[in-house]
């Protein structure tokens, strides 16, 4: 059986290797997201929640923002209940280009070391027009053993470097959100508008092309040679609102072959509410 292309797999690649072999996570977001996993699917589809397991303890969002990580032992315990082992392909995917939490997915995995992961590009809209198999209900797995986890293994930061990077001209720090949010335009999840000073504004949505597809590693290259100037992947820190669609940036980056990027978790959620200041417009 074919191995799994990662970071990214296409549905095309995906429809010819087969879903046998893999466990496949739905990443949907949403008050209704499992309402809609439940509805379809893909076939072997297990639903994974942002909520309450790819976050942590959401009550305290100035130390650590809207969605922090949960603790190692509550990732190892999740990733046994989805039956995944050391030596298990994952597939993850959601239905917006992997922005929607199956790239936070990916990201938690590689972070404690998976590498055998990947995102469906173009998510279920691609997957259902190259016509891999759906269902409805709830998929039921046999679990699997807590994960063997010792610490996590991908970069972060904490608000401490990140306000000490922000102004520093040998980093980037790269805010992902919408040009609007950025600018401070409008806010419609965080009580202050703007964002992180010094953070320069890319967009995720420029990862994509017009189907919603990751744009080719030559492409990204190019982009990020940019907008990055001679700074290197493993001197960039990347968020968002709440350190979830920054992951998106990060598989981006990994995909054009530019590992090393830095996540910062709390992102601008955690950095307005902790008293610091915030920067509105165009310039970072």
């Amino acid at each position: 059986m074919p191995e799994l292309p990662t970071p990214i797999v296409s549905p095309e690649a995906l429809r010819e290797r087969g879903l046998a072999g893999l466990r496949v996570l739905d990443a949907r977001m949403g008050p209704d997201a499992r309402e809609r996993y439940a509805a379809r699917h893909l076939e072997g589809a297990v639903f994974v929640d942002l909520e309450t397991e790819l976050s942590g303890d959401t009550s305290r969002p100035e130390r650590g923002g809207r969605h922090p990580l949960p603790s190692l032992e509550d990732w190892a315990l999740t990733l046994g209940r989805l039956g995944i082992t050391p030596t298990t392909p994952v597939v993850v995917y959601d239905d917006a280009g992997g922005a929607k939490a199956a790239a936070r997915a990916w990201w938690m995995l590689r972070a404690v070391g998976h590498d055998a992961v990947a995102v469906l590009d173009g998510g279920l809209p691609a997957a259902e027009a190259a016509g891999l198999p759906t269902a409805s209900g709830e998929t039921t797995v046999e679990p699997a053993p807590p994960y063997p986890v010792e610490r996590w293994v991908a970069p972060t930061k904490t608000i401490d470097e990140v306000a000490a990077l922000g102004r520093d001209e040998g980093w980037r720090l790269i805010d992902v959100r919408a040009r609007e949010r950025y600018r401070g335009d409008r806010e419609p999840l965080d009580p202050a508008a703007g964002h992180i000073p010094g953070a320069r504004n890319v967009p995720l949505a420029e990862n994509l092309d017009e189907g919603g597809r990751f744009l080719a590693p030559e492409a990204l290259r190019a982009l990020y040679a940019e907008r990055l100037g001679d700074v290197s992947a493993a001197r960039v820190v990347v968020s968002c609102g709440s350190g979830v669609t920054a992951c998106h940036t990060v598989l981006a980056l990994e995909h054009a072959g530019l590992p090393g990027a830095s996540l910062y978790v709390g992102s601008w959620s955690e950095w307005c509410r902790s008293g610091r200041e915030g920067a509105t417009g165009d310039t970072p």
